[in-house]
This record gives structure tokens, sequence and C-alpha cells, in this order.
């Protein structure tokens, strides 16, 4: 099933060049296995001094923005599963055509790592842009990060798309924003057959009664016990379930009596829905922990019967020289009995003196 994700931030004088190597898995970021899972990158809407290098303009981004003003701004969202890699660069692309155009300055990257709880793929895009809007002017890289002038454009830098706007106006459109992720995401998928629809609203919202999940990253996956992964898993089973019958359960009431009674069945229907979708969860959390726990003493009785065998071949090497080293005291008796009569006989014979 699809999920929603758009996070939005503000990148800091010094760390364009930095994040721009990250998202390329660029520099430092480049021949290490951690860092393998990069799907496809790409760049566009570059000045001409930066054309053929990216890194150029990012890295004049960290040394020509004022000290306290954002070298980039960035947008990090989740790829639909159900695309194919060419479907989710093609999802992407289209998505900063629409966003971006040809006004700003930007640079991308698909990364797709391994998901530390399920072990499934995990897509995902940044898209890193800058706020100066181009406007046609050709500017210098000491010239296009100054300050804008309004009134002679061709002496100043280029302007900030955010410039003089108010704390709310920029909530507004980033909320315009994941709407409109949501909308072209839910465009793709339809595109390409898939029934599934992403939604950009709060589960409230939704009128989906939970708790939003806490992201608890690689480490955190790492510091759980087994128990406490199936119990997530299980969870979160049982939660993809219930939405679903939520977004399906309209189409299967009927509303042809009182709306009272149409409620209630609703309400019934959906209790039903969860309960069954919580214990198909718990039995299959069960099986996975059954089959684990059958994994676990198939390997202790091979190590078992393995040490047994090596105990037996110790104790039977034991044994064996045990037996060679009695035979050959046995020898070492035997040629001591044969050879002391003869040297009795010697010491009776002629010549010999007390």
């Amino acid at each position: 099933m699809a999920s929603y994700h758009l996070t939005a931030r503000i990148g800091a004088k010094g760390k364009a060049a930095s994040h721009a190597a990250y998202i390329s898995r660029e520099g430092k970021y480049s021949g290490h296995e951690r860092y393998e899972d990069l799907e496809a990158t790409g760049h566009g809407n570059m000045p001409k001094w930066a054309e053929q290098e990216p890194g150029h303009f990012w890295n004049a981004a960290d040394e020509h923005e004022r000290v306290n003003g954002s070298a980039y701004r960035e947008i990090e969202v989740a790829l639909p599963r159900e695309l194919t890699p060419d479907q989710r660069r093609e999802l992407v692309e289209d998505f900063m055509r629409r966003e971006l155009g040809d006004q700003h300055v930007y640079q991308w990257g698909i990364h797709n790592p391994k998901a530390a709880l399920e072990k499934g793929e995990q897509p995902h895009a940044h898209i890193m842009y800058s706020e100066r809007r181009l406007d046609g002017i050709e500017r210098d890289p000491d010239q296009f990060f100054k300050r804008y002038n309004a009134k002679n454009p061709e002496r100043g830098g280029a302007q900030k798309s955010s410039g003089g706007k108010a704390r709310g106006e920029l909530k507004d459109e980033l909320l315009a924003t994941r709407q409109r992720w949501a909308e072209i995401q839910n465009e793709h998928l339809a595109r390409h057959g898939h029934d599934t629809r992403v939604d950009h609203r709060s589960l409230n919202d939704q009128g989906i009664d939970r708790a939003p999940e806490k992201h608890l990253g690689g480490a955190g996956v790492r510091a759980l016990a087994q128990l406490d992964v199936a119990a997530i898993l299980e969870r979160r089973a049982a939660e993809g379930e219930h939405e679903r019958a939520q977004h399906q359960v309209a189409s299967i009431i009927d509303v042809s009596g009182d709306l009272s009674a149409a409620k209630a069945d609703r309400a019934n229907q959906q209790k039903a829905r969860k309960a069954a979708a919580l214990e198909h969860a718990k039995q299959q959390a069960k099986s996975q922990l059954a089959s684990g726990a059958a994994d676990f003493r198939a390997r202790f009785m091979a190590e078992r019967t393995t040490k047994q065998e090596l105990e037996r071949k110790a104790e039977l090497a034991r044994q064996e020289a045990e037996r060679i080293a009695q035979e050959r005291r046995q020898a070492l008796q035997e040629q001591a009995r044969q050879t002391r009569p003869e040297q009795k006989k010697g010491q009776d014979g002629p010549g010999f003196s007390r």
C-alpha cells in the first residue's frame, strides 16, 4: 500500500555543496556499502558557469549567500513501491517540472534503501533547489547571490521566491505543495494501473482514529527485541487493513433505510473489519514467530549433534591412545622378564667371585 510522506527543509549557508554530494552519492558519499542505494540522479536550470558541474553552483551558494541566509531548500518525498524505477523517475521529473519549471536551479536524487523493519524497498527522492528565481539575466557567481535590486534587476542578484512573505503565507504554500504532491502521485498510480491512492491530509482529518507511528530509524530498529519487531509489524498490518476497510465501507453499506440505521450498520461493519484485521495480523505474527522458533530449534539440534559427534570421536581417540600405551607397557614388561634369567645365569658361572 502506497504511503504519503513529504518533508520540506531549509539548508543553511555552508551546507549546500555537501548535501548535493549526499543526494548524488558523490565524494565521501560514494564507494561505501551504506550509500549504494542510488536509483537515479540529475540536475537542471543551472547557469552557464555551472552547467557541466552542478557542484560549482552549490559551492558558490555556500560562499556568497549572506551569513544567516538559506543556501537551498529541499523537498523529500516517499515514492510508491508499486511503480518501477523508470516510473518513479518519471513521477519525480513531472513533479519538478510543475513545481519548479524553468525558474529555479535544482538537483535531485532517488534513493532506494532497504526498510529497517520490513526489509522491502523504501524508495524516496531528495529535491534540492535554490530560492533564487531565474529571470533571464546572466549573472556571474559573485552577483547571482547578491541582494535583489527591484529598480535595476541587472545590477543586483536573483530574487528569492520567499522574499517578503509572512510566515502564514509560507505555511499555506507548503500545504498547497503537499496537496499537489498527493494529486500528481495518484495520477501516476492510476496511469500505471494501480488502485491504491495516497492522501496528504492528517490521520485525524481523514477520520482515522489512531496516532501516527514514531519513526525509529535503523538504530532504533536494531535496539528492538524480536517480539517488539513482531508486535510493530502486527500493528502495521492491522492498521493497514483497517484503513483500507474504512475507504471501502462506504460502497458496501446499504443506506436505503433511515440514516440512523445506516450509521449503526457502518459502525458495526467497521468494528467487525477492524477485529478481523487485528486477528489476521495476530495470527500472521504468531506464524512468523513459530517459524522463527522452529528454525532456531533446528539449528540448535544440528549444532548439538555435531558437538556430540566431536565428543564421541575424541573419546574413541583417547581410548585408542590408552590401548596403545597399555600394549607398549606390556611389551616392555615381557621384555624385562625375558632378560632377568639370562643375567642371573651369567652371575653363577665360572670366574665369579663375591
